[in-house]
């Protein structure tokens, strides 16, 4: 399915995917689109694919059948990836954030952001940290430029996560349930973080369960099931006149526990 099928060359196109893992199936033809600027959630129950399909996209699974094109490469196809010098340089492109935070824990939060400019873009020390600050500042953590991974609540690593994953200007970025491992005060601060970058126009793929993010900040809701993409369309349809009752029940499920 294509999400704005009037736009030629979407940021990412995905085209028949699948995946298994020994006999199950864990994506089972999966299609669409993305434009630029444009913000993706993809929702659905646990197990239904969602991780492993953004993983798909930054060259972490290996597909057994379909495509991802994504920033102008085909960075798989029919299980044949890019070369390692290739998906490096792709990777550059395209940021992403995980559940888990993955800080080196003998670096301050200045020294994680900016060690990935330093070693992949070539930057002075000096340069990569002063981009490094720009971006802590802009993802409220100024004051804690120095501090170390360990000092840090949860809310305040992924933001230096997200910082880290900015410093390398992605085209594109990726967010694997970001808030998933939060307490849930800590979740509103990472929320704005990401809200700011789709105010700016970054372009996005979003796994999450905050329902309220999807409502407020997606262009196109997907709604997967089983490996599928079952539905998909504005928030404002998914949410208020879904056509599957498997989405009916899902949302449902889901709200009452909100």
């Amino acid at each position: 399915m294509s999400l704005q099928p009037d736009q030629a060359s979407p940021i990412v196109s995905v085209r028949g995917l699948r995946k298994s893992f020994g006999s199950h199936v864990v994506l089972d033809g999966i299609d669409f689109d993305v434009p630029a600027s444009q913000v993706v959630v993809v929702i659905g129950p646990s197990g239904s694919g969602k991780s492993t399909l953004l993983r798909c996209c930054n060259g972490l699974e290996t597909p057994q059948a379909g495509s991802v094109e994504i920033c102008g490469r085909t960075l798989v196809q029919d299980g044949q990836m890019l070369p390692d010098a290739d998906l490096n340089a792709l990777r550059e492109e395209v940021g992403m954030v995980f559940q888990s935070f993955n800080l080196f824990p003998h670096l301050s939060a200045l020294h994680n952001v900016a060690l990935g400019p330093k070693m992949l873009r070539g930057l002075s020390a000096a340069q990569a940290q002063k981009e490094a600050s720009a971006l802590l500042d802009k993802v409220g953590l100024t004051q804690k430029a120095h501090a170390m991974p360990a000092s840090l609540s949860g809310g305040q690593k992924q933001r230096v996560a997200i910082a880290r994953a900015l410093a390398m200007k992605p085209r594109v970025m990726l967010f694997d349930e970001p808030t998933s491992a939060l307490d849930p005060e800590l979740v509103g601060e990472v929320l704005q973080v990401m809200k700011l970058l789709a105010s700016e126009g970054m372009t996005m793929i979003v796994v999450t369960h905050e329902m309220e993010f999807a409502k407020e900040v997606a262009d196109v809701v997907l709604v997967m099931d089983h490996g599928r993409i079952i539905e998909s369309g504005p928030p404002g349809t998914i949410f208020s006149q879904p056509e599957q009752p498997r989405t009916r029940a899902f949302l449902q499920a889901v709200l009452a526990r909100a």
